[in-house]
This record gives C-alpha cells, sequence and structure tokens, in this order.
C-alpha cells in the first residue's frame, strides 16, 4: 500500500513520521557538531538548505498531494530546538516568510518563487517585529513608503532583522506617506538597489542567526513585490498563524531542557529531589501545552478574537515555560551546566531570547490584557 491508497489519517501519520526522522538525522548528526558554533556566529546555511529540502520549513503550506499542518511545521521547529534553538528560531522565520507569500493574493509572489522557497533553495525572514510593535501602541513604524510609478520608493532603518544574507529577503512593513493609517506589505530583497546591512551590536548568544540592521535609502518596491496593499485586513487573516508557529522554538528548548535534566538524574537525583520543577514536573506541564496548540494549530486562519486569545496565551505560556524548564536544567546540572561550553547554559539564553524576541512577554500580557478588556469590559 502506498500513501496515496492510505486512509488520509494513517498517511498523515506517516508523512509526519518521515519528516521528524528526517530533521531529526539533521539534528542529531550535523546540527548537534555545530551547535556551539552557531551560537557564537557561525550562519549554518548548508544546514537550513538541508532543512527546508526535507521539508522541515514548508510543512504548514499546502502543496500539491499534501495539504498543510501546522502542528508539523512546528513539532519540526521544535526537533531542531531541542538542540539548537538558534536555528530553530531561524526555522521559523523561514517558516513565516512562507506564509507570507502564500497567503498573499499577489500571484507573482507564488509558482516558482514561491517553490523555491518552500524547498530551501532560497532564504528569506521576516521583518515584522517593528510592525507587530506598532500595531501595539509600543513604538511607531519605522520604514515610510512614499508612492510612485508602478509602486512605493521606501525609507527607514529596521535595527534586527534574521536569517538574512546578500541574496536573501524579508517581509516587511511601511507607513503610507500621507495617507495616516494606511500601511503596505512587501517582500524586501537584500540584494536591491538601496539596500544595505549593517552589522549588529554583539549580543550574548545567538550570533549565528543572520541578523542584522537594515537601511533602505530610497529603495523602489515593483508590483512584483507587494504582499499586501492595504495590509491591516491581511495581517488580521495572517496574525494567529503567524504567532502560533513560533510555539516551535520555545517547544524545542523546553523538551531539550527537561532531556538535560534527566542525563543527570541517576546521578544526581538524590539532591535534585529538593529543587522546584522538577523534570516529571515540567514535562506534564509541557505536554498540556502541546495539547492546546496542537488544538490551536488545526484552524491558524481563525480571524476571531477569541482565536487569538488563545494563540497569545498559549504563545505567552511556551515563553515563561521556556524561562522556568532552563533555568531549573541549570540548577539541575550544576557546576557542568555553568560551563560556556554547556548545551544547558546555552539554553538559557536561549530561552532569554524566546522571552524578549516579538512579541516579547510584556507584549503579550499587554496584547491578552487588551482583548480581554475588550471581552470584559470593566
Amino acid at each position: 500500500m502506498n500513501a496515496v491508497d492510505m486512509p488520509t489519517d494513517v498517511a498523515a501519520a506517516t508523512r509526519t513520521e518521515d519528516l521528524l526522522a528526517a530533521v531529526r538525522a539533521i539534528a542529531q548528526g550535523p546540527l548537534a557538531e555545530r551547535a556551539q558554533a552557531i551560537d557564537e556566529g557561525a550562519y549554518p546555511a548548508d544546514l537550513l538548505h538541508a532543512l527546508g529540502a526535507v521539508g522541515a520549513m514548508s510543512a504548514h503550506i499546502d502543496q500539491p498531494g499534501r495539504p498543510g499542518n501546522y502542528m508539523d511545521a512546528i513539532a519540526a521547529m521544535a526537533e531542531a530546538g531541542k538542540v539548537c534553538g538558534a536555528t530553530a528560531f531561524m526555522m521559523w522565520t523561514q517558516a513565516a516568510a512562507a506564509l507570507y507569500m502564500d497567503a498573499s493574493d499577489n500571484e507573482a509572489l507564488h509558482g516558482d518563487r514561491l517553490q523555491r522557497h518552500l524547498s530551501g533553495a532560497t532564504l528569506g525572514g521576516t521583518g515584522l517585529s517593528n510592525p507587530m510593535k506598532s500595531f501595539a501602541q509600543i513604538e511607531n513604524l519605522l520604514l515610510k513608503a512614499t508612492p510612485v510609478d508602478g509602486g512605493y520608493r521606501i525609507n527607514g532603518t529596521l535595527p534586527w532583522v534574521s536569517n538574512l544574507a546578500a541574496d536573501h529577503y524579508f517581509g516587511a512593513v511601511a507607513t503610507v506617506e500621507g495617507e495616516p493609517g494606511r500601511e503596505v506589505m512587501f517582500m524586501l530583497r537584500c540584494d536591491a538597489p538601496g539596500v544595505t546591512l549593517k552589522a549588529c551590536p554583539k549580543f550574548s548568544g545567538m550570533e549565528g542567526t543572520g541578523t542584522y540592521a537594515v537601511q533602505c535609502k530610497d529603495l523602489v518596491i515593483g508590483a512584483e513585490d507587494i504582499v499586501a496593499d492595504p495590509c491591516k485586513p491581511y495581517i488580521r487573516r495572517i496574525r494567529g498563524a503567524f504567532v502560533l508557529l513560533q510555539c516551535g522554538i520555545a517547544a524545542g528548548i523546553i523538551q531539550g531542557a527537561i532531556d538535560s535534566m534527566w542525563k543527570v538524574e541517576d546521578q544526581l537525583g538524590h539532591v535534585n529531589q529538593f529543587l522546584d520543577d522538577r523534570p516529571d514536573q515540567l514535562q506534564a506541564e509541557f505536554d498540556d501545552l502541546l495539547a492546546t496548540v496542537a488544538r490551536l494549530a488545526e484552524t491558524p486562519y481563525d480571524t476571531s478574537d477569541a482565536y487569538f486569545l488563545d494563540v497569545l496565551s498559549a504563545r505567552l505560556a511556551g515563553g515563561e515555560l521556556c524561562l522556568r524548564a532552563a533555568n531549573s536544567a541549570l540548577m539541575h546540572q550544576g557546576a557542568r551546566g555553568y560551563l560556556m561550553s554547556s548545551d544547558v547554559q546555552r539554553r538559557v539564553r536561549e530561552a532569554q531570547f524566546v522571552a524578549i524576541v516579538t512579541p516579547a512577554i510584556k507584549h503579550l500580557r499587554k496584547e491578552v490584557a487588551a482583548l480581554c478588556a475588550d471581552t470584559l469590559p470593566a
């Protein structure tokens, strides 16, 4: 019996198992060997291409003969994230860029262009940190768009955008000058005239994520790169899927932390039993969270506020559990976990990144409070 003849649920399960097995082979092999180097600044372009080739960053997108499955994409991210949180983060940026292109009504972003992205032949990222904070009234939009014949002229600087190189691209949003309240979303190509990538200050970890400041000076965006114009209705349509995908980063780091606690249980369990957040307790809490994420992954394009509130709450729970699990793993491992070469030490910094990357814990709590206030006014 081949996959075409299998019942739908059996075929889907087989696809999931095959995908995760392929990701696991990369994660436990070459990625594990280079996780420390990636944390210190080595951008793993070849590994990202390999992960793309096995479908690790495109599983959420409908393709011929295979419907998209958001939980598969999240699980693939988590499989890599157990070994390297930086790589899981870059997988998310690639998956988010795929979402932008696929969900756009612009046919120029589909076809071969989208397929090359889905296969990992080309790589891209997401520049929606600033727009998300702008829409939440946290900061102003940093890119300005001036209408010109056939498109827009873009000016401004984004302070940090990840998964970039000279031939990469990412989704960005600019406010349209002269039209208050109107924004345009587009794919920004790093090799386009007027675009300059500038090195960021040194971070405390995850240095190999291809993160740059992006300066745009009179960059002209044509119709072929427009994702949505205006973009607010489009953002509402994809916002749940965008945030939900991030749960894969947290999931990998949490499970990796729990696994590292079990590694020392035989040797240190007699004293570790006096610590809070023991591995069995964290695993039970994490499994409950994963069940919630799996339920939400069934309807990623639900545009209701109630659904988005559930997604924000799950993402918030993941960020908070990340911090607890990583810190507890360090306590369980003791001095060996405090070595700079330790994956436990690295995971603490990865968990801190999950807590501050957009939407950060404080941003998530602000959005949750706002949605709750709309639902249950004082």
